[in-house]
């Protein structure tokens, strides 16, 4: 857990989290809301790199509200490698019919319109990588959960963590030491961060990493 936060989430934020579509556990949740509101007093923008339908973004951007900062949200709005058709993660109500194609942007709206924090997210729809090469503020927080291949993982890693100020938290989800439990990629970035002597364990929950930019 991240040290001397005692935030609370709020009721209103609490139900809207659960009920937007997403994966995210209830425990994780409140260690990620922990760890923005914490990271939130640096002033700086809270960033996430893997929208979905905004279930996290929830948690971020109330965070954000509370500090009058800005939520910064990145996604392609695809869906990831293992939402598409034929995989575990499908959802075939989030196929755009006109195109075929996965299309989470829509729901990710409501989302944010039904929690009331529309005015507090800015949503950049698009590739990571591209973002990131135009990207030019520091940032309170970098929350990773984007594409879990090697190839996305490291791109995200790369792309947001050199903005990312000191004092700040880099939070990675999906971290699974064990293959057995899940894909590595998550993990890989983690232990690149813990090795880099950049940053510091802040806490962890679950598969989710807190780590301090020193």
């Amino acid at each position: 857990m991240v040290a001397h936060q005692t935030a609370e989430i709020e009721d209103d934020i609490r139900r809207a989290f659960l009920a937007a579509p997403g994966f995210m556990p209830v425990e994780e949740g409140e260690a990620l809301h922990r760890a923005a509101v914490d990271a939130a007093r640096l002033g700086l923008p809270l960033l996430e790199v893997g929208t979905y339908c905004g279930r996290s973004t929830i948690l971020l951007a109330a965070a954000a509200r509370a500090a009058g900062v800005l939520c910064v949200t990145v996604d392609h709005h695809r869906g990831s490698e293992e939402q598409q058709p034929g995989w575990e993660y499908h959802d075939p109500s989030l196929v755009d019919p006109d195109v075929g194609l996965m299309d989470t942007l829509p729901a990710f709206r409501r989302t944010l319109h039904h929690a009331g924090l529309e005015d507090h997210v800015l949503a950049l729809v698009g590739r990571s990588p591209q973002a990131a090469a135009l990207w030019g503020a520091p940032l309170g927080l970098v929350f990773v959960d984007g594409g879990h291949t090697d190839e996305h993982a490291a791109a995200d890693y790369e792309g947001w963590t050199p903005h990312l100020a000191p004092g700040g938290l880099l939070v990675i989800h999906d971290v699974f030491p064990d293959p057995a439990d899940g894909g590595q990629a998550p993990y890989r970035i983690w232990l690149r961060a813990v090795e880099s002597g950049r940053f510091e364990e802040a806490g962890r929950e679950g598969s989710l990493r807190i780590l301090r930019r020193v």
